[in-house]
């Protein structure tokens, strides 16, 4: 597979030493291109057994599970879906919210239990919702659902913002760690109270046990809810972990600039603060800086860094710094995975991330698939953009899963899952 250097590194901090950044050795296998399936609605998330049956969900339909054979069953739908086993009324999509992600409990052979991440109007003000279910013996269904967490804010209204219709921001990445336990990345809904909040739930990647309690080991500051990880994100919709370390690495949404990938550090703040009045900032639209200044026109992006910080270091001194910043650029940097076996070559241990491109006020486009690699410290060496195989156009990748194969496959909102097999 071909690749070619994009990206860059993030800036150091002061006092810092500039580190070198030699070219990554390109992998000299071809990558296998397989249609795994189209025609999808939005497809968000995936997630194996280890036979290669895949969960899978799409944003305003449901879940529905692909088997070994190739045979899709349509297993529970959203309020108003067609075709599915059963369906779940209260659950809604709106904007960006809907159904979001799905991980596949580590002891399913023995208890054959599936975690989903929803939008549901069961409270009002309507939350989304991390729902445990019982999968069927032959797959056809689910039963017995437990909502283990259901107060992770929505944006229940319309506000002066891009994008800024009902049921922005929401996180929704839901993935197991080599330990058994259960992550979930939320987001600020475009309410500038939520990210540093020591109790709205949003903007924060909480670490759990299988009921949804807080995980032993989480330390976050007093008085916050001990379910928080880490707080002051923006829209963490990528969450992996390195399979060295079982470090838990960050790919998230930027403001017009800025995407990041972080490294998280237990208990710690990501800095994200788009309060007015902070930073030297006055007043902004709907009491929202998420976008100042000039929110709807384009502009230099790291002139609009300075005023609207994704870390704000000067504010927030002990902030989790990125490791990386994507060349200030905001291109909807989503999912996150690491690819593993002797097969991806000198790609074996680097993680790749997907990117979906916005194109806003002349950022370029994007919409690729960024493989980065790390030295023993968890610094970022340097980023390569994969080039895709024949036959495979690129698309807003969603979703990056390692199968049990060892293949990657990646979901695109425009209606596809693709497997990328070394």
């Amino acid at each position: 597979m071909t690749a070619k250097r994009i990206g860059g590194l993030v800036p150091l901090l002061a006092g810092a030493a500039m580190l070198a950044a030699p070219a990554l050795a390109q992998n000299t296998s071809s990558l296998k291109y397989t249609l795994v399936l189209d025609g999808l609605e939005n497809p968000w998330d995936m997630a194996f057994l280890d036979d290669g049956t895949m969960f899978f969900t799409e944003k305003c339909k449901g879940l529905s599970v692909r088997m070994p054979s190739g045979d899709v069953h349509a297993v529970l739908g959203m309020g108003g879906s067609d075709g599915y086993n059963s369906t779940a009324d209260d659950l809604f999509c709106e904007g960006q919210a809907g159904m979001m992600g799905v991980a596949v409990d580590p002891d399913f052979a023995n208890n054959r239990r599936l975690y989903v991440y929803s939008t549901s109007n069961m409270a009002d003000p309507h939350t989304n919702r991390l729902m445990r279910f019982v999968v069927s013996d032959d797959f056809s269904a689910v039963s017995d659902r437990t909502d283990i967490v259901e107060d992770v804010p929505y944006k229940m209204a319309a506000s002066d913002h891009p994008f800024g219709g009902p049921g922005a921001h929401n996180g929704g990445r839901v993935r197991f760690d080599a330990d058994g336990h259960l992550w979930l990345t939320t987001g600020d809904n475009h309410n500038e109270a939520i990210p540093q909040s020591p109790t709205l739930m949003g903007s924060k990647v909480l670490r759990l046990d299988t009921d949804g309690n807080a995980a032993a080991g989480n330390t976050p500051p007093d008085g916050f809810d001990p379910r928080t990880y880490t707080y002051g994100h923006r829209n963490v919709q990528g969450i992996a972990f390195h399979p060295g370390t079982g470090t838990p690495i960050t790919a998230e949404h930027g403001p017009w600039h800025s995407d990041e990938i972080t490294v998280l550090v237990n208990g710690g703040n990501a800095g994200w603060d788009p309060r007015p009045n902070m930073a030297g900032r006055g007043d902004c639209p709907d009491d929202y800086c998420g976008y100042s200044p000039n929110q709807m026109d384009g502009m230099n992006r790291y002139e609009r860094a300075a005023f609207m910080p994704m870390t704000d270091f000067a504010t927030y001194p002990d902030a989790m710094p990125p490791i990386w910043d994507n060349n200030g650029w905001s291109q909807g940097t989503s999912s996150a995975a690491f690819l593993e076996g002797d097969a991806w070559g000198n790609w074996n241990g680097n993680m790749v991330v997907g990117i979906m491109g916005i194109g806003f006020g002349g950022t370029p486009l994007g919409q690729r698939i960024d493989v980065v690699e790390f030295d023993e410290d968890l610094a970022v060496v340097d980023v390569t953009e994969m080039t895709l195989p024949d036959g495979m156009e690129a698309g807003r990748f969603r979703s990056l899963v390692l199968g049990p194969d060892g293949s990657l496959y990646a979901a695109v909102d425009e209606g596809m899952i693709h497997k990328l097999t070394p």
